[in-house]
C-alpha cells in the first residue's frame, strides 16, 4: 500500500470570495489502459490541441472579466447607487456569493450526467452576458435605480423600490447561472482537446494549466485596476458595459471554434454512485459484517481511466455492506445484477473519501468568512479613509483588495521555491509539511488578519470622530494593507492547501466533486458571513445607541465585528487541530498489472 501524500502536486492560486481553480491536480490516466479508454472517450475525432484554446480561454478569461467586474466594486455600487445601509448590502453581496458558488455543482452535475460541457458552458456564456446586460442597464436607465442622492443628504436618501430591486437580483442571477456553467467545465473541456496518450498532448495539458493561470491572474488585475477605475471615476455604465461587450465578444468567439473541439459524451453523475451505495447498504442494514473478505466482498477489476484501486477499510463499516453478495445480486458471468442492491469496494471507499473529508471541510468556512470581508467591510473603512496617491489620484475603495492579491502572487513562489525545500531538510517529507499542516497555518493568519483589522478599525473610528471636517478620517487607506496582507497569506496557505487536499484524497473519478466542495465552501462562508451579520445588527446597538454595523461606519463597532470574527475563528482553530489530528490519508493498494506508485511519481515529474 502506498500513502498518496507523498507525492508532490504544484499547488493552485485564488482570488476573490469566488475564487476559481486555476492550477488543480491533473486527472492521470493509467499508462496500461489509456490507450484503449482513449478510443472509448474520442470516438472518430483528433483532439483539437491548442487550435481549439483559444476560443475556450477567451471565454473562460471574459467571464471572469464579467463576474469580478461586478463583485469588486459592487458594495460601492449598492452604498451610492441604491442607498442601501452597509448590513444590508453586505447581505445581499454574501447571498449573491453563496448562491453563485453553489451553482458549480449543479452544473457539473448537469455536464456529466446528461448534456456534456460544451452546451453548459454555452448556455452559461449566454446568461453571463444577459447578466453583464441587466446591470448595465440599472446604472443606464434612471428608473431603475433610485434617484440620485448627495453625500450630505446621505441618511435620508431614498431606497430601491422593489422593483428596482428585483432588477439587479436578476441581474445576478443571470451571471450566478453563468458562472455555474463555465467555472466546472471550462477546465475539464479544455483538457479534453488534448491527447493524454501522448507525450505531445500530456505537455499540451501541463501548459493548458499554466495559460489558464496566467489568464486568470490578467483577468482579475484588469477588473481591479482598469475596470474598477472606469465605475469608480468616470461611469458605472462604461464600468459595466465594457464587460458585458467582452461577454458578448466570448460567445461568438466560443461558438466560432465548433468546428476545432473535441466532444467528450457524458459519462454519468458521481452522485448517482454515492445514492447506490447509501441505498444498497441500507437495503442489507440487517446482515453481518464477516471477518474474511475473499468472496465475500464484490471487488470487479476496474474499468476506465481510474489510477488507484481503493482497499476496504473499516472506517463507517457499516457502509461495507453494500459489498456483501448475496444469492440473486450476480448474473451467471459474475456482474452486478441491480446496481442498487450491491456496490463494489471501490464505489463504497469513494463515498467514505467523501465523508472523511466534511469535517476537514467545515473547517474552512469561518476562514473564507475572515475573507470575505475584504469585499465589504473593508470597502466600508477604504471610504471613509483618505484614499490619495498624490495631489488628485484617489485608489477607488473596490481596487484595495488588490493588496492581498498581490502577497499570493508573490509568496506562492517563494512558498514553492524557498519554504519547502527547507521544511523537506527538517520534515523530510517531499512535500515539506503536510497538507492538514498547511491548511492550520492558514487559519492562524485568518484569526490574526481579524485581530490587526479590529486594531485598524478601533484607531481610524477614533480619528474620523475626531476630525470636525467630515466622516473621512485622517488616516492613509494603506493602514489596511496589514490585515489584507495576512488575508494573503491565510489564503496562501489555506485556501491552495484546501484544493490540494481535495484533489489528493478524493479519487480520481470524483475531482469534479473534488473542486464544487471547493465552491460550497466558499458558498457556505458567505451565508454564515450573512448570518452573523443579521445577528450583530439585530441584537446589538439598545438603549439609543447604534448597532455595531449601523449606516455611519464612524458611528458603529466594526472592529468589535472584526473580534468577533476573530473570536470564531479561534474556536474553530481548535476545532480543526482536533479532526486533523483524528484523520486518516486515504491509501491506495496495487491493482493487478499496475504499478501505481511509479503513476504517481512520473505525475509529479512531468
Amino acid at each position: 500500500m502506498v500513502d498518496t501524500m507523498d507525492a508532490k502536486t504544484q499547488p493552485s492560486w485564488f482570488f476573490g470570495c469566488a475564487r476559481c481553480l486555476a492550477l488543480s491536480p491533473r486527472p492521470a490516466p493509467s499508462p496500461d489502459k489509456e490507450a484503449e479508454d482513449h478510443e472509448e472517450r474520442r470516438p472518430g475525432r483528433k483532439p483539437g490541441g491548442w487550435s481549439s484554446m483559444p476560443f475556450i480561454l477567451g471565454n473562460e478569461t471574459f467571464e471572469r472579466l464579467a463576474f469580478f467586474g461586478v463583485l469588486a466594486n459592487f458594495m460601492v455600487y449598492l452604498r451610492r447607487e441604491y442607498h442601501m445601509d452597509q448590513a444590508s448590502a453586505t447581505n445581499l453581496i454574501n447571498l449573491w456569493a453563496g448562491v453563485t458558488n453553489f451553482a458549480p455543482l449543479l452544473g457539473a452535475f448537469l455536464s456529466d450526467a446528461y448534456t456534456g460541457r460544451f452546451w453548459i458552458i454555452a448556455v452559461g456564456s449566454a446568461a453571463s452576458f444577459m447578466g453583464m446586460l441587466t446591470m448595465t442597464l440599472t446604472a443606464w436607465i434612471p428608473n431603475l435605480r433610485p434617484p440620485k442622492c448627495s453625500a450630505q443628504q446621505q441618511a435620508n436618501c431614498i431606497g430601491p423600490t422593489a422593483a428596482q430591486l428585483g432588477a439587479l437580483i436578476a441581474g445576478l442571477g443571470f451571471l450566478s447561472i453563468g458562472t455555474g456553467g463555465i467555472r466546472p467545465c471550462s477546465i475539464p473541456f479544455g483538457v479534453d482537446q488534448f491527447d493524454f496518450t501522448t507525450d505531445e498532448g500530456r505537455r499540451g495539458i501541463n501548459s493548458y494549466y499554466n495559460w489558464y493561470y496566467a489568464t486568470f491572474t490578467v483577468a482579475v488585475m484588469i477588473t481591479l485596476t482598469v475596470v474598477v477605475y472606469i465605475q469608480d471615476s468616470i461611469s458605472w455604465v462604461v464600468g459595466f458595459g465594457i464587460p458585458a461587450a467582452l461577454m458578448f465578444g466570448s460567445i461568438v468567439l466560443f461558438f466560432l471554434g465548433t468546428k476545432f473541439y473535441v466532444y467528450v459524451e457524458p459519462e454519468g453523475s458521481i452522485f448517482s454512485g454515492i445514492a447506490r451505495v447509501i441505498v444498497a447498504a441500507y437495503k442489507k442494514r440487517r446482515l453481518r459484517l464477516p471477518d474474511e473478505e475473499e468472496g465475500v466482498y464484490y471487488n470487479p477489476s476496474l474499468k476506465g481511466i481510474l489510477v488507484a484501486k481503493l482497499p476496504i477499510t473499516n472506517k463507517f463499516r457499516s457502509l461495507n455492506k453494500a459489498t456483501l453478495i448475496v444469492e440473486g445480486d450476480l448474473t451467471p458471468n459474475g456482474t452486478c445484477l441491480n446496481k442498487w442492491n450491491l456496490c463494489s469496494i471501490q464505489q463504497v471507499e469513494e463515498v467514505k473519501c467523501l465523508v472523511k473529508v466534511l469535517p476537514i471541510w467545515a473547517s474552512g468556512i469561518i476562514c473564507f468568512t475572515a475573507a470575505a470581508q475584504q469585499g465589504t467591510f473593508a470597502v466600508s473603512q477604504a471610504l471613509s479613509m483618505d484614499r490619495h496617491i498624490g495631489h488628485t489620484f484617489q485608489i477607488p475603495p473596490g481596487s484595495i483588495a488588490i493588496v492581498s492579491m498581490l502577497t499570493i502572487g508573490a509568496f506562492v513562489p517563494i512558498y514553492d521555491r524557498v519554504l519547502v525545500p527547507a521544511f523537506r531538510r527538517i520534515t523530510k517529507r517531499e512535500d515539506g509539511i503536510t497538507l492538514l499542516q498547511r491548511m492550520g497555518i492558514g487559519l492562524v493568519f485568518s484569526v490574526l488578519s481579524m485581530v490587526v483589522a479590529g486594531l485598524v478599525e478601533g484607531k481610524r473610528r477614533d480619528l474620523a470622530n475626531a476630525n470636525h471636517s467630515g466622516m473621512v478620517a485622517p488616516m492613509s487607506v494603506m493602514w489596511l494593507a496589514p490585515q489584507l496582507i495576512l488575508l494573503g497569506f491565510a489564503e496562501a496557505f489555506n485556501f491552495i492547501g484546501q484544493i490540494e487536499f481535495y484533489n489528493r484524497q478524493f479519487p480520481e473519478n470524483m475531482r469534479s466533486i473534488a473542486t464544487s466542495l471547493f465552491f460550497c465552501t466558499i458558498a457556505g462562508a458567505n451565508y454564515l458571513s450573512s448570518l452573523v451579520v443579521s445577528l450583530v445588527h439585530a441584537l446589538t446597538g439598545k438603549d439609543g445607541k447604534p448597532d455595531w454595523l449601523t449606516n455611519d461606519i464612524n458611528q458603529g463597532r466594526v472592529d468589535y465585528f472584526y473580534y468577533l470574527l476573530a473570536g470564531m475563528g479561534l474556536i474553530n482553530l481548535v476545532y480543526f487541530v482536533l479532526c486533523a489530528r483524528k484523520y486518516e490519508y486515504k491509501k491506495v493498494e496495487m491493482d493487478e498489472g499496475n504499478s501505481y506508485l511509479d503513476v504517481e511519481l512520473n505525475l509529479v515529474k512531468h
